[in-house]
């Protein structure tokens, strides 16, 4: 087991689930509607906890009534959340998703009114409890500040990067990290129609990972060598909310316990296989 700290964000997700995705216009009756927590890094440590390891959550929070909602789906999963940064004004950032029972696929609007994480409320934390971090690629000029700062005073500490998003300077931070975690959204912003093209493309020391959905996913190591791994083969598609955030735990949990990195990309695969076929997170490590 190992002591895990996820760095990013908290959410509610508010999904509506409908028959098909709507047309421009269109009026449609949703089949169903629930409010649950989300974000990308705690939808990683909701899995990573349930592999066996110890995950604690830095992020923000406003006071207000949305926020037990996180809480208490934090607290099911057994994940700390004592360091988090609370504001006594703003609104939970909410995501409204659409997610049609027809393709499994879901669409997200976000709205946030409340601070990102600042390096000077986090700076005198104690990171020397922790066996591996893990940040979600966002709020890129505090969180430089960061990464820095944790690779100078414990050079020792693995971190990963999810990039999942193209935003200004994120590229600043690959030569802090480990591993980074790249998306097919990001590779295609980028240019790149393949994922193998976007990992040669980087000049870096680095273990780097792109999973490109049911075309498998593929890595690249400090050899500069190409490892691809198939997809799942998946019958029905039901929900694919956090099937990438649930990719990212497995990579993480194999590298702890020091799995060959094909075996990595293999174990991934199948918990994020498992994901889509299943609503929620709870049992994806049975």
């Amino acid at each position: 087991m190992a002591r895990i700290l996820g760095v990013g964000i908290a959410t509610v997700d508010i999904v509506n689930i409908v028959d098909h995705y709507p047309t421009e216009d269109e009026e449609l009756r949703a089949k169903s509607q629930h409010k649950v927590r989300g974000g990308n890094v705690t939808n990683t440590l909701c899995v990573l906890s349930q592999l066996g390891h110890q995950c604690e959550w830095l992020g923000t929070l406003a006071e207000e009534p949305d926020s037990k909602i996180i809480k208490d789906d934090l607290d099911h999963y057994k994940i700390n959340y004592d360091k988090v940064i609370t504001y006594s004004t703003g609104k939970v950032p909410t995501s409204y998703i659409t997610l049609s029972h027809q393709t499994g696929s879901r669409t997200i609007v976000h709205y946030r009114d409340l601070p990102e994480l600042q390096f000077n409320d986090i700076e005198t934390f104690d990171y020397t409890e922790y066996d591996w971090i893990h940040f979600e690629g966002r709020n890129v000029e505090q969180l430089l500040k960061l990464v820095a700062h944790i690779k100078l005073l414990h050079p020792g500490i693995p971190l990963s990067l999810e990039v999942e998003k193209e935003r200004e300077g994120i590229d600043s931070l690959f030569a802090y990290m480990e591993v980074l975690l790249f998306s097919k959204h990001y590779s295609l912003a980028k240019g790149y129609t393949q994922a193998v093209d976007l990992l040669n493309s980087l000049d870096l020391n680095t273990t780097a990972i792109c999973a490109w959905g049911d075309q498998g996913s593929y890595a690249i190591n400090t050899h500069k060598e190409i490892i691809f791994s198939a997809a799942e083969k998946v019958e029905k598609v039901v929900d694919s909310i956090g099937a990438g955030d649930t990719f990212n735990a497995g990579i993480i949990d194999s590298l702890i316990n020091r799995r060959p990195l094909e075996t990595c990309l293999k174990f991934a695969n199948q918990l994020a296989g498992k994901k889509i076929q299943q609503q929620g997170f709870s049992g994806i490590s049975d």
